[in-house]
């Protein structure tokens, strides 16, 4: 047994390929047997990364990066059809990652010289996630299904990223620093649980004030 078997079988999970329709519909369903034959709770943010920019991406790769809001769709369609099928008085909640590039554009001269700029198509994707989410939460509110968005950045991998870039990023924060992973622990838990039940389609954008400029 490697070592992720090892982690999947001591915490309990479920493995899905994003990419593969047929992996994203398995995959759910063992997740649900996990679950002990209940799911309440979606935390949406499978999608594969991009390097390109506008001056390198290709069509393809566009493409393929867009596609990746289709995932998100169809992992939270899969939420609400088994929230469904548990009947009457059944919730369940969706959480979808977006990102603060989803509201606002990126300054160039953050990433001039030292990084790939940040992908266009990666803007579109989470700009359209927001505007799933608003769509969503409309049609399924009265299905007991609520569904926001939490925008993220800026959160840069530090044990990766340049520390250049991060120092740029830094300079641009209302803050003056980066984001640290624990403080989106208390939003992703607000919006999961009852604390929001009244709560939907709306996009929490946790930036250190980055869009409040």
């Amino acid at each position: 047994m490697n070592s992720v078997d090892y982690v999947r079988e001591l915490i309990g999970s479920a493995q899905i390929d994003q990419t593969d329709e047929e992996s994203i519909c398995a995959g759910s369903a063992e997740a649900v047997a996990v679950g002990g034959g209940r799911i309440d709770v979606l935390v949406n943010n499978g999608h594969e990364p991009l390097a390109a920019d506008w001056r390198t991406v290709t069509a393809a790769e566009f493409n393929r990066h867009l596609m990746n809001a289709t995932r998100y769709f169809l992992l939270s369609r899969l939420l609400r059809e088994h929230v469904g099928a548990r009947g009457t008085g059944a919730h369940g909640r969706i959480v979808m990652i977006g990102s603060m590039y989803a509201v606002v554009g990126s300054y160039p001269d953050a990433y001039e010289g030292i990084a790939t700029g940040s992908p266009v198509a990666y803007h579109m994707l989470k700009g359209g996630i927001v505007q799933l989410t608003r769509h969503l939460a409309f049609y399924w509110a009265r299905d007991g299904i609520r569904v926001d968005c939490l925008g993220p950045g800026p959160f840069p991998d530090t044990a990766h990223a340049s520390p250049a870039l991060v120092q740029r990023l830094s300079n641009k924060s209302p803050m003056g620093r980066m984001g640290e992973p624990d403080e989106l622990k208390g939003a992703v838990v607000f919006l999961a649980s009852d604390a929001s039940s009244y709560t939907t389609g709306q996009n929490f954008v946790i930036d250190g004030g980055w869009t409040a400029w």
